[in-house]
């Protein structure tokens, strides 16, 4: 009897070491970048790969970013069709192709999943990950201010002692985040064991401040290698091991390494600027969450929106908080200010008349998708691009004037407004002049190719008397006649790769455009052929921002990808000084008509003001 009692008792405690063992082991399918479309290979393959995963042995499904490829409501839902088979705990976030050219406006990946973030716990292991943008536009990954917030407040909460950190984002903990550097000081705080990111589309292990990171496989990675990763997380033994999973075979090991949450103290080596002693460059305010719009500003007040879906109206003087006004998704459009009253185009799909002094409604227009457009006000009209559609309101009789419909995506860019037409680009390849009055086409332009991406969507046209130039993704400099829609010349040269980034000199003999190197050219518009006056390197490096470039009393201003604020000689292009504004997108300058400053807004949440003493 003795002897069974000893027996039952060894049986026993082996079997709660082995349970203990067990809670202390997790194991995670993760799909990353797996850019489904109706019909591609992809969408087969994820099938499959769904397939395998409800016949293994994970606890939990990690899907980190880029599920499709456009971002748009069809692909959204069909790849959430394709995810919702999956019978085990399922926990998604989106990448860069969901944020970029989001047709919804980023809403649409919320309204499917609820969120852009999840947290979740199994066993003592904490699991957190969150969106990263970039957002609506060209530019590097961003984490949103609040979300750093949430981040830091959430770990806080839960991370008890002897529990664990796993992060995911789509990005990794490297330059391709603006703000990646305070992203890692959060989990610095907390016993972060890994950080896991897809996005290159490739395996590599690195470290950040001691952070050790996984970047992990794409669904398809060529030569018909089409499958996911699985991590096997043991907090008993303080080991992670990472297995490539390629469909059909059994997975092979790829990585095996130890725990480490000793992490290292970083000195930022941050270069120092010296203003001329006759500029002044200051931050007049610093909101609770990003900030993807230009500023309206009017004699007392500055407008803005943010990524919490608010309009924020701050006392010019006092950066005091006059009136908010909430909306139901992320704001992208600039307010648009009038006399009496403030619009607002809303993610949420709305064109809303505020009162300027109360922040009440005092009209709504629902439209068919969300507007993402910063529109401009002339003589009581505003011009205002939609999805899909281009508008003309009569701001005081709150009226609908005229609607040009046969847009075949999304106008983002401000238009350009003259005495009898409108120009603009939409994300459909073309450029358009409408009849002011009517609304009806003048001409249409295009670059003669069928991808979207190459569309002059995000570029503010530079209008003379009788041109009209432009720049675009696919890297060409244009010229157009501005009655006719003849092209006069086109420009493309690889020393000078222009994007979207674009300005006006005040006289209207030059435009300039910032190029992919950092530098701003500046071009003759009166010119029968392409003919560059000048071409200077602002500092910036590697840039892609399509921050307009302004000109302003014969001072060029243009911002970059990470906050640097060059200003150039409008007539010579000496580069006069750089200043750091902090570490995102600059998203726009505009000129305060009361005083003639100059403000702008970076993404990170922060507003500037550049004046002459």
């Amino acid at each position: 009897m003795n002897t069974h009692k000893h027996l039952f008792r060894i049986i026993f405690i082996f079997a709660v070491l082995m349970l203990s063992s067990t809670s202390m082991a997790q194991k995670f399918a993760i799909l990353s970048d797996i850019h489904v479309t109706p019909g591609n290979t992809n969408e087969g393959k994820l099938k499959e790969a769904v397939a395998e995963i409800n016949a293994s042995k994970v606890d939990a499904v990690i899907v980190s970013g880029d599920l499709t490829n456009e971002g748009s409501d069809e692909q959204l839902r069909n790849v959430k069709s394709i995810l919702d088979g999956i019978t085990k705990p399922l926990y998604v976030i989106p990448g860069n192709h969901e944020n970029n050219w989001s047709q919804s406006a980023c809403k649409t990946f919320n309204d499917l999943w609820g969120n852009d973030r999840f947290v979740f716990t199994i066993g003592k292991l904490v699991v957190i990950g969150m969106n990263c943008g970039p957002f609506m536009k060209m530019g590097d990954g961003h984490i949103k201010q609040e979300d750093l917030i949430w981040l830091d407040k959430t770990l806080s909460d839960m991370v008890k002692p002897g529990m664990k950190v796993l992060s995911i984002n789509h990005y990794p903990l490297l330059d391709d985040l603006d703000n990646y550097r305070d992203y890692v000081d959060v989990l610095k705080k907390y016993p972060v064991i890994t950080h896991q990111n897809g996005h290159w589309h490739r395996w590599r292990q690195y470290e950040t401040d001691g952070i050790i990171c996984l970047m992990v496989r794409s669904l398809d990675m060529g030569n018909s290698d089409y499958g996911y990763t699985i991590m096997d997380i043991n907090l008993n033994s303080e080991w992670i091991h990472v297995f490539n999973k390629t469909l059909g075979k059994e997975p092979d090991i790829r990585y095996a390494y130890k725990f480490n949450t000793k992490y290292s103290i970083r000195v930022d080596d941050v270069e120092k600027y010296t203003l001329p002693h006759d500029f002044n460059v200051e931050k007049v305010y610093a909101d609770n969450a990003s900030i993807f719009t230009r500023l309206g500003i009017d004699k007392d007040n500055i407008y803005f929106g943010n990524s919490l879906g608010y309009l924020r109206v701050i006392d010019k003087k006092t950066a005091a908080l006059k009136w908010e006004y909430k909306t139901q998704s992320m704001l992208f459009s600039r307010p648009a200010v009038a006399d009496k009253v403030v619009i607002l185009p809303t993610g949420d799909k709305r064109l809303i008349w505020l009162d300027k002094k109360s922040g009440k409604v005092v009209n709504e227009f629902i439209a068919n998708g969300p507007y993402v457009a910063d529109g401009m006000i002339a003589d009581g009209i505003l011009y205002q691009g939609g999805f899909k559609t281009f508008q003309a309101w009569d701001v005081k009789k709150k009226k609908l004037l005229w609607q040009y419909d046969s847009i075949n995506n999304y106008c983002q860019a401000e238009p350009f407004v003259g005495k009898e037409d409108v120009v603009f680009g939409a994300w459909d390849t073309n450029l358009r002049s409408l009849n002011r009055k009517t609304g009806k086409l003048n001409w249409s332009w295009n670059n003669g190719k069928t991808v979207n991406l190459y569309s002059p969507g995000n570029v503010v046209p530079a209008v003379t008397e009788n041109r009209v130039v432009i720049v675009a993704p696919d890297r060409n400099s244009t010229a157009i006649d501005r009655t006719t829609g003849k092209q006069l010349w086109r420009h493309h040269d690889n020393a000078v790769k222009v994007r979207e980034s674009l300005g006006l000199s005040e006289d209207g003999k030059r435009a300039y455009a910032k190029t992919m190197d950092g530098t701003i050219v500046a071009m003759d518009t009166q010119s029968d052929d392409y003919h560059q006056l000048w071409e200077t390197d602002c500092g910036y490096g590697y840039e892609h921002a399509p921050c307009i470039v302004l000109e302003k009393d014969g001072y060029v201003y243009a911002g970059s990808r990470r906050g640097l604020l060059a200003v150039l000689d409008a007539t010579t292009g000496k580069l006069l000084f750089n200043y750091i504004m902090g570490s995102s997108e600059v998203n726009g300058f505009e000129v305060d008509p009361s005083t003639g400053d100059i403000y702008c807004s970076l993404i990170e949440g922060t507003i500037w003001r550049i004046s002459r003493k």
